[in-house]
């Protein structure tokens, strides 16, 4: 099939007249499009673990007045105000010779934490109290913007009963910590 030489020139014309719009065509530049984002932070308070590492009380009761104390730290995520309770219902809390509740020692706790002041947190406890009433009335955590986190010290003591020395062995006792939310 031939073509005519006026096809061939209109043929090529059109090529160039295409090419040519291809070329002067103005680029349309950038377009945007946007998105407003949200998101609700609920109230927030909780323990970074269910179970810290345990205390050992040191050194060990050797001589009647020995008093030995340890402590381990608990992290509180908190973007409200809030308070630590303790379990006093049962005695747990109360260090005990194996299952047998006659054998005690006179055991005590006490609180604080990284607040100082400036940060979330409370009022440092500055000596020990008896495990039944320990907390009794509830450590305050104030949250305070841009500070999400306290570090919570519990301290525990162990002393030989008033009038005796106790029975040689391991006691062990439990201690929890509730945080309950009182506002924002």
């Amino acid at each position: 099939m031939k073509m005519s030489a006026k096809r061939v020139v209109l043929l090529m014309g059109l090529v160039l007249l295409l090419d040519a719009n291809l070329v002067w065509t103005a680029d349309p530049g950038d377009d945007t499009a946007t998105a407003n984002v949200t998101v609700t932070v609920n109230t927030i308070m909780e323990w970074s673990e269910a179970s810290y590492t345990d205390i050992t009380l040191t050194p060990a009761i050797a001589a009647k007045s020995d008093a030995p104390t340890g402590s381990t730290n608990f992290t509180l995520y908190t973007n409200c105000n809030c308070e630590i309770s303790a379990d006093i219902v049962g005695t747990e809390a109360r260090l005990a010779l194996g299952t047998d509740p006659n054998q005690t020692l006179v055991t005590s706790y006490k609180l604080t934490d990284d607040g100082d002041g400036t940060g979330t947190g409370g009022t440092d406890q500055g000596s020990y109290t008896a495990y039944d009433s320990f907390l009794s009335t509830a450590y305050t955590i104030t949250h305070v913007a841009g500070d999400g986190v306290v570090v919570i010290t519990l301290y525990a003591k162990a002393e030989n009963p008033s009038e005796e020395v106790a029975d040689a062995g391991a006691y062990s006792a439990t201690q929890t910590l509730t945080a309950s939310w009182t506002s924002d």
